[in-house]
């Protein structure tokens, strides 16, 4: 039987649900570090960050740190899709038992990096997500795209292209074991033996 995105979102989803809870803080920091290792010389950029659900990669202390010289928003659904809005305390839980903070009149349309959970990722670098699509309804109404990196808190890639043409495509990979980033058109660098 083909792998389709159906199939690939199971696995990955049966993965991460599936994975040693006894070791999960010290994988989330290890990916904290990578993520804000990459990312401390960043000031004065707009990112859009996500606060994680329980089995997804909890990188709120990345989070946290930035958020001190750099303007960070978090998703607030709306509808299909969602839109931005700064992060502030309290956050409410809502829909699906996601952590959002409140409600803005603000529109915001332009960010400079997006962090963005995935559940897997192709063989074209394209998130394969929780089936919704409200991140691939999000990116398609930004005015321009931006440095997008994607999280896994268990490594979960395959090289088919499995994708449609509209999922979102990232610039980076990051997960506890190591990083995949596409240099150019052709060439994957990586940091680990996937």
């Amino acid at each position: 039987m083909p792998l389709t995105k159906t199939i690939f979102r199971e696995k990955c989803l049966a993965k991460m649900k599936n994975a040693s809870s006894h070791n999960k803080y010290y994988k989330d920091n290890k990916l904290n570090m990578k993520l804000y290792g990459m990312l401390q010389n960043v000031s004065n950029k707009k990112i859009l960050f996500f606060y994680p659900l329980e089995f997804e990669a909890n990188v709120v202390k990345t989070l946290l740190k930035l958020r001190k010289k750099n303007k960070i928003f978090l998703p607030f659904m709306e509808g299909e899709s969602f839109k931005m809005v700064p992060f502030r305390l309290p956050l409410t839980k809502k829909k699906f038992g996601i952590f959002e903070a409140g409600n803005t009149l603000r529109t915001i349309k332009k960010i400079d990096i997006a962090i963005v959970p995935a559940v897997g990722v192709d063989g074209n670098l394209q998130r394969v997500g929780f089936g919704k699509g409200m991140y691939d309804r999000f990116f398609a109404k930004l005015q321009m795209r931006p440095y997008t990196i994607f999280v896994q808190p268990e490594l979960c890639t395959t090289k088919k292209f499995i994708c449609d043409h509209y999922d979102v495509k990232c610039d980076l990979l990051l997960t506890p074991e190591g990083r995949l980033e596409k240099k150019g058109t052709k060439d994957v660098k990586r940091d680990t033996a996937w």
